[in-house]
């Protein structure tokens, strides 16, 4: 199928849920984004920051105007300076000291950065993220950083086809979303949850944003 027949499809599936698409284009070409977004894509979501900051030089101007980029992949601490302001949102943000040196980069270029807490729910060695207790024991600190603006969570289920599972794991970060509103008074507004395969049963569970790539891009 085409990138244009897999949006279709996957548009059709959302239905009028408010959810945000994020085409997740790591392994992808260039003209392959640009299909994309003549489709209507505005999101995309890139791992690397040296492909997302090399991808975002080669677009069209008259396409990159409107792009947003996110990344979401693992973020070393020495690639911090060269992330901050490049991205529309952060979806990462799996340790304390990460959101610290992301706060003192973004400070010193003078903006802010929009960011999600990555939080591990279920117990799973190949993944980072904050543990939701450990998530509630740091968030007056991480609420103290003023050079970031903390849009809300993402999550990943675990490598496995255990839809319990999934749901545990989508569930538990919804609900931990809203303990951390009511505690810190705040508002989480955002839950970035759900890829390819598990995206219809994360979108069940509140997801606010999905990242697809195989879904879109796979022909």
């Amino acid at each position: 199928m085409s990138v244009s027949a897999n949006l279709a499809r996957i548009r059709q599936r959302l239905g009028g849920a408010n959810v945000t698409l994020i085409a997740v284009s790591k392994y992808v070409s260039l003209d392959s984004i640009i299909e994309a977004c003549r489709e209507g894509v505005t999101e995309f979501g890139e791992s690397r920051i040296q492909d997302a900051l090399d991808k975002q030089e080669s677009m069209p101007p008259d396409m990159a105007r409107y792009i947003h980029w996110h990344f979401i992949g693992h973020l070393q601490t020495n690639k911090v300076k060269k992330a901050v302001g490049r991205f529309a949102l952060i979806h990462s943000v799996d340790s304390l000291r990460l959101a610290k040196e992301l706060n003192s980069a973004a400070e010193k270029e003078n903006l802010i950065q929009a960011v999600l807490l990555q939080v591990k729910v279920e117990e799973d060695p190949g993944k980072s993220g904050f543990s939701p207790s450990e998530l509630t024991e740091n968030m007056h600190e991480i609420l103290a950083l003023r050079s970031l603006k903390i849009e809300g969570l993402m999550t990943m289920a675990p490598l496995t086809d255990d839809q319990n599972v999934w749901k545990r794991c989508f569930d538990g970060a919804r609900i931990l979303r809203d303990e951390l509103e009511l505690k810190f008074s705040i508002s989480l507004p955002e839950l970035s949850m759900g890829m390819s395969d598990d995206w219809p049963l994360a979108v069940a569970c509140g997801a606010t944003m999905i990242r697809l790539g195989r879904s879109i891009f796979e022909k």
